[in-house]
């Protein structure tokens, strides 16, 4: 298992980058290009586990394991999130991952001795990138994600110099012997808390932004108000941005009867069911992900199998990113375009 599960999960990252590629070709969406940047990331980082399985692991190996897999995979994932959700108020969720990602880096700072005289760099551009993309989010500027993506990718460069350049902990790469899955334990300090800031604002940009997707997407019943209108005065702007995740969240189960008879019915906006499935997905990955950090990989490779089974399903499902299915920079149509059904509810 060790080597199918990996090789397995690396060939459906490569197809999927390969159909968000040709989407891209055909509609020059920019999210689909992102995507498929992170699947491509996703295809490496997986494809080095079944190498590692197979012939037996390198330095070179593991450090693009972890480079691909545990900083660039999420962090472009979420970009192409952010990227698809450019017109909204998102802006502000994900400039407050940034912010929480830097924090979180600050707080382990101590952990990693060999990253003493860089972590104060990583936090403070986390809280210039994250501030950045707020205040772009409160003037409603659609050039939030563009801020988004120079992070993105000052964060990838950093953690590729990190990755490649730096000394291995202990000198040389760390494997569990028991499950033969590697271990996160001999990267570079300051790659480590790169990944952390990329990964809380990548990895949980990615299901937030499905979730609040769906939300825009579905029949909606709104128990709770709220405004992020930027012209109202200043204490009622902070008031509004502070109760609108606990708003959303109300309304959002709130509205879930409602979306449930609208999917029966068929009478549902495809990106609710899509973004949903993303969501489980992206939860699923993140979450044998984060228990390999603690030094569990007994689930990893499953779990990242998963993971991007449900994505990738989330995908074909949703009529907007995948509106035609083809074989991949060919005419041959595998499943012809599908239009939303009428009377869906649109965003907002």
């Amino acid at each position: 298992m060790t080597v199918i599960l990996p090789g397995l999960t690396s060939l459906l990252a490569l197809v999927f980058a390969l159909a968000l590629f040709d989407q891209w070709r055909e509609r020059r969406r920019g999210f689909q290009a992102v995507w498929a940047v992170g699947m491509i990331f996703f295809a490496i980082a997986s494809g080095a586990e079944a190498l590692g399985a197979i012939g037996g692991w390198s330095d070179p190996l593991y450090r693009t394991w972890y480079w691909a897999g545990a900083v660039c995979t999420a962090a472009w994932l979420g970009l192409g999130t952010a990227v698809l959700l450019g017109r909204t108020r998102f802006g502000y969720a994900y400039g407050a991952l940034v912010l929480l990602g830097g924090m979180i880096a600050f707080a382990a700072r101590n952990r990693y001795p060999d990253a003493a005289d860089t972590a104060l760099l990583i936090v403070i551009a986390a809280v210039i990138i994250g501030l950045a993309v707020m205040i772009e989010t409160y003037f409603q500027n659609e050039r939030w994600p563009t801020i988004a993506a120079l992070g993105v990718i000052i964060g990838t460069i950093a953690a590729g110099v990190a990755a490649f350049a730096l000394p291995l902990v202990g000198g040389g790469y760390s494997i569990n012997a028991a499950t033969g899955v590697p271990t996160p334990d001999a990267i570079p300090g300051s790659e480590r808390l790169i990944s952390l800031v990329l990964n809380v604002s990548g990895g949980l940009s990615l299901v937030l932004g499905a979730l609040f997707s769906a939300y825009v997407f579905m029949p909606k019943k709104r128990v709770l108000d709220y405004s992020l209108d930027a012209g109202q005065s200043g204490d009622h702007f902070l008031f509004n941005l502070l109760i609108a995740p606990v708003a959303i969240t109300v309304n959002f189960f709130a509205s879930l009867p409602g979306a449930i008879s609208a999917l029966l019915r068929g009478q549902i906006h495809s990106r609710v069911p899509a973004t949903l499935l993303i969501a489980i997905g992206g939860i699923v990955a993140s979450s044998t992900d984060a228990l390999a950090r603690l030094g569990s990989t007994e689930l990893f490779q499953l779990g990242k199998f998963i993971g991007g089974v449900l994505i990738f399903a989330g995908f074909l499902v949703s009529v907007e990113a995948f509106a035609e299915i083809r074989v991949p920079f060919t005419g041959r149509v595998l499943r012809s375009r599908r239009h939303e059904p009428v009377g869906v509810a649109s965003a907002e």
